[in-house]
């Protein structure tokens, strides 16, 4: 008989791997953080984001709300490099062929989102054209869990091609963090963070799975990369890279045991498993808490950011620059002979996942705290792109994708009648 404690803990890992549980758990910070910065308690909030700690001579002399940012947030990128890594070692992204569209669809859906953003705040200077990157993000969470949620009898296809999505989404967030929202490159330190990530790899491609000494190496290369001027996040993704994903005789985990033979998982699976827990009940949400609590200040100061070519600029490219990129490439691939859409696949049901896409926020927010550092851009006014982006996109997807969930399960219930 299975102790309460191992049934309690059963019961969290298996919580913390709903899709709609994360977005919930996401949606509830978010919330939170908006009551407290829009009500009396907002300079108790201001006051614990802004606590800052750490050792300057490190550059780790950072306030709560970055450490979230730059320091937790790397959990959840180092789970998005293992995930990663599976789907182009074992997965979706395997057969090229498989994955061209949801891979171009991805593509358009950061370049078209770039260009309205580009087009919207032209003549509002360098400072706003900087955050051009901000639409072009898909929070995997958030859409998922929507997703999940209205979803229930749409074909399985379609998760598919939104998660292959926003995975290679999130792989070109990472790629232009790197490359253009690092600031200061000191590359002694980029140098010094090799040799941790090397002793990280030669470990973990033996089967080290002892936490004393990984987790350590991989503390002690985010720090050097943090320092390095370098986004901190693109370390998480560096060391999950470096785990193995198909199971070997050193490098594997018995999971199972089936007609007598044991399971075995790689490495990638294993850590995915173990950090997505992490990545869901702590990283993600606390970095919503302490990013999403903008101070609106009523009608006035709503008034005030749809005024701001930089707050309409990113509604626009969440809302209207996602899907046009990704239905757009979806169709101008799907004209070449090779390539095709899952059978099960409708047009509509890509619409409404291409609207879902629109929902940036984690990456959105992340970005945009990046892009407008020592401007004179309003940090509130990003916020509130993202955050009304966000909803919009997440409430128009959702409309569409629940309307055809509808039609499909009366037709499932007809079929089941006919076939009775």
């Amino acid at each position: 008989m299975r102790s309460a404690p191992h049934e309690l803990w059963r019961g969290v890992r298996e919580s913390a791997r709903s899709d709609a549980f994360g977005g919930a758990l996401l949606l509830g910070a978010t919330v939170l953080a908006l009551v407290l910065a829009n009500s009396s308690a907002v300079g108790g909030y201001e006051a614990v984001r802004d606590f800052s700690f750490g050792p300057a001579s490190l550059h780790l002399d950072l306030t709560l709300g970055q450490w979230a940012a730059d320091g937790l947030l790397a959990i959840f990128f180092f789970v998005v490099g293992l995930e990663l890594k599976e789907e182009f070692v074992a997965g979706k992204l395997r057969d090229p062929r498989q994955a061209a569209v949801p891979i171009a669809a991805a593509v358009g859906g950061v370049v078209v989102p770039a260009l309205i953003f580009t087009a919207i705040t032209m003549s509002s200077g360098d400072d706003a054209a900087q955050g051009w990157a901000i639409p072009t993000a898909t929070d995997i969470a958030f859409a998922v869990a929507v997703l999940a949620v209205v979803g229930r009898f749409l074909p399985p296809a379609l998760r598919i091609f939104l998660l292959t999505l926003a995975i290679v989404d999130d792989l070109i967030a990472i790629t232009i963090i790197a490359l253009f929202y690092s600031q200061g490159l000191h590359v002694q330190w980029l140098v010094l963070a090799l040799l941790p990530l090397a002793v990280f790899a030669v470990l973990v491609q033996r089967g080290v799975r002892a936490w004393w000494l990984l987790i350590p190496l991989g503390v002690l290369t985010w720090a050097l990369v943090h320092a390095g001027g370098i986004h901190a996040t693109v370390a998480g993704v560096l060391i999950g890279f470096t785990v193995p994903v198909l199971a070997t005789k050193r490098a594997s985990v018995k999971v199972a045991v089936e007609d007598g033979e044991p399971v075995y998982d790689g490495l990638a699976a294993h850590f995915a498993d173990r950090w997505g827990i992490v990545s869901t009940l702590v990283a993600v949400p606390v970095f919503a808490f302490f990013t999403a609590g903008v101070t609106i200040g009523g009608l006035q100061g709503l008034q005030s950011a749809l005024s701001d070519p930089v707050t309409l600029g990113i509604m626009a490219g969440l809302v209207l620059g996602k899907p046009i990129g990704i239905i757009a490439t979806s169709f101008a691939v799907t004209r070449l002979p090779v390539f095709n859409l899952d059978p099960t696949l409708r047009w509509n049901d890509l619409v409404g996942a291409s609207l879902l896409a629109g929902i940036g926020f984690t990456v959105s927010l992340l970005i945009g705290e990046l892009a407008f550092v020592d401007t004179d851009v309003a940090e509130e006014h990003v916020k509130i792109g993202v955050l009304l982006g966000s909803f919009i996109a997440a409430l128009l997807g959702g409309a569409l994708l629940s309307a055809r969930n509808r039609t499909r399960r009366r037709r499932s219930d007809f079929d089941s009648v006919d076939a009775s």
